[in-house]
């Protein structure tokens, strides 16, 4: 895949950045060099390679899965402006 200058200034526009002619011209260079080395990448065979989450080796902590309600209601509904029983307060906004 190749980049010209048209797709370089269609991306910009996009992304909306300011690019004119001189810059899209490098771009485009630098853009299709990125773009060769991704299909090199491509082309590397990782066929016995195991999948992997992390390039070291972790072990995930484990805690017990239990549905909680958080306990934090008194706390939660403390910041609110205003609260009743442990409930939002919240001007009615339907007729």
């Amino acid at each position: 895949m190749s980049v010209d200058i048209e797709t370089v200034k269609r991306v910009a526009q996009l992304a909306r950045i300011a690019v004119d002619d001189e810059e899209a011209s490098r771009m485009t260079g630098e853009l299709n060099a990125i773009l060769g080395f991704v299909e090199q990448l491509g082309e590397v065979d990782v066929s016995d390679v195991e999948p992997m989450t992390s390039v070291i080796p972790t072990a995930i902590r484990m805690r017990q899965d239990e549905v909680t309600d958080g306990g934090k209601a008194e706390e939660i509904v403390a910041n609110a402006p205003a609260g009743d029983d442990n409930f939002f307060v919240v001007p009615k906004v339907v007729e």
